[in-house]
């Protein structure tokens, strides 16, 4: 018979991180396990990996099956292969995170998902198996890469406002900066162009709106 072998093989899956900033926060997508194991826990959405996928076909797939959420740039984050972290058999799984505007995102829980919904990082719910490790160093990651302010970029709208810039950077790497010293940075740095189009929000003076320069990360394909 077709895959069967002398010694047991381990079961692979995908688990995908997306974080967005909503009202002023960093957030990230949960979904609420409807099935054992962990059922009624939340978790990060994910599933295992069909015999003819690729991992990052599977998480993209298994992503917008659970959420109804489409992320076209996933980065592979790694791998978590704890022998016990899963009750059904010997499980391992391969992490990806995404970071999408919270515009983007059209939450809608279905397959194997009771419910799915955003949770700010400081205030997570009980989660299921290894997740919260997984979240940890999910975040660690980001806010490492995000110490030269473009991977925050990921977070906003085509076109944006540089407070809103501003504060997606703070909400990823959880720290204020000082204002006249980011856009002299950001300015510098060249990777924004304005569009000439201001945005006037209540009696403030009309601010001007942005958009980033796109380079060949931006446009990668899923794989």
């Amino acid at each position: 018979m077709p895959y069967t072998y002398d010694y047991p093989h381990p079961a692979v899956t995908v688990d995908v991180a997306v974080l967005t900033v909503e009202d002023g926060a960093l957030k990230i997508l949960l979904i609420r396990r409807a099935n054992p194991p962990f059922e009624g826990d939340w978790a990060l959405p994910g599933g295992f990996v069909d015999i003819d996928e690729s991992l990052k076909r599977a998480a993209w797939r298994e992503l917008a099956e659970e959420t109804g959420v489409h992320a076209g740039f996933l980065t592979q984050l790694g791998a978590f292969g704890r022998p016990d972290r899963d009750p059904r058999e010997r499980i391992i799984t391969v992490a990806y995170y995404a970071l999408l505007p919270a515009r983007q995102l059209r939450i809608r829980a279905d397959s194997d998902a009771a419910d799915a919904r955003l949770f700010e990082v400081a205030a997570l719910p009980a989660l299921a198996g290894d997740h919260g490790q997984i979240i940890a160093r999910t975040l660690s990651r980001v806010r490492e890469q995000s110490a030269d302010l473009v991977l925050p970029l990921r977070l906003l709208p085509d076109r944006f406002t540089m407070s809103e810039y501003q504060v997606a950077c703070e909400c990823v790497l959880g720290q204020s900066l000082d204002k006249r010293n980011f856009q002299k940075r950001v300015q510098a740095a060249g990777w924004l162009e304005c569009t000439g189009e201001q945005r006037r929000r209540g009696a403030h003076r009309p601010a001007r709106l942005y958009r980033r320069r796109e380079t060949a990360a931006d446009s990668a394909p899923i794989q």
